[in-house]
């Protein structure tokens, strides 16, 4: 199997017709049929309904071609960091990260990684742990901050801190008043979690936590950031629990109270593709060990 059977056949699927495909990629429709069936020869199955008009994918030649689209866009973003390699003497480091790291130790990092790393670019992207993996994974970024520990053998993972949870309530609630409380609390109040998407996500993070202590909450709204989640807890719609460098973020109507259950903590996780042993990715990890810790 070679690339052009992929392409080929990603152009078949696209089009559904092999005449419109050949005139796409360029080439003579029997040649296009052939390398086709060669494919599918190899595989030892069909990938297309050719008695349907317009020709359709059969169930394996759409398992296939979620694979192939995959494996030419990992292609594709592959050859334009490499042109952007070539075409740019200055050598660049990329982060990808969540957002709510940012209210801690985080910023610290970036600063004293950008002093220590002489003529180094350092650019931030905001995204979603499931993204920060397959960004690595596609060479877009270099690290990534966050909070979901995702098994890929094809990353590395190191728990940086197990930030203690607090809980944003609402001014007017009765809760306020406390200088702590305990997840069993909460239960009486509806709870805002975030993100909604893409999940898992930290939101299961803190639904995890109520079941470990043998909560079950019933009123739970899921919400699309943190910045709405405050939001809406201003404006007593719900409680949330929030990492404690939230509470940085300050508001009139909020007030953030300790949460003293053990465990009720959320981790902050340095990633990096395996092998990575460059220069660079060795500074950002050191740097991120010392001041997380």
């Amino acid at each position: 199997m070679e690339l052009r059977h992929l392409r080929y056949f990603e152009a078949v699927a696209a089009e559904r017709n092999f005449t419109r495909a050949a005139e796409r990629l360029g080439v003579a429709q029997p040649p296009l049929s052939r390398q086709i069936r060669e494919l599918e020869i190899e595989l030892g199955v069909a990938l297309f309904d050719r008695d349907s008009r317009p020709i359709r994918l059969t169930e394996a030649g759409s398992i296939f071609h979620e694979q192939a689209t995959r494996i030419l866009s990992s292609i594709e973003q592959l050859r334009r960091s490499m042109q952007r390699l070539t075409q740019s003497a200055q050598r660049r480091f990329v982060v990808g990260f969540v957002g709510s790291i940012v209210y801690g130790m985080m910023p610290g990092v970036i600063r004293e990684f950008r002093a220590r790393a002489d003529g180094l670019e350092i650019q931030l992207l905001e995204m979603s742990t499931i993204e920060q993996v397959v960004a690595l994974k596609d060479g877009r970024i270099d690290a990534g901050l966050g909070r979901i520990l995702i098994d890929d053998p094809a990353i590395q993972r190191e728990v940086l801190q197990d930030e203690p949870l607090i809980a944003a309530i609402g001014t007017a609630d009765t809760l306020a008043a406390a200088d702590s409380i305990s997840l069993s609390d909460l239960m009486a109040r509806k709870l805002l979690v975030y993100p909604s998407q893409p999940r898992p996500s930290y939101a299961d993070q803190v639904l995890t936590i109520l079941r470990d202590h043998g909560l079950t909450h019933t009123d739970v709204e899921e919400v699309r950031d943190v910045q709405v989640t405050l939001g809406l807890v201003a404006s007593e719609a719900g409680v949330a629990l929030v990492p404690s460098s939230m509470r940085h973020v300050q508001h009139d109507d909020i007030i953030y109270v300790r949460v003293r259950d053990e465990g009720a903590t959320s981790p902050i996780i340095l990633s990096f593709r395996v092998g990575d042993s460059s220069a660079d990715v060795r500074l950002f990890e050191q740097i991120a060990r010392q001041l997380f810790r």
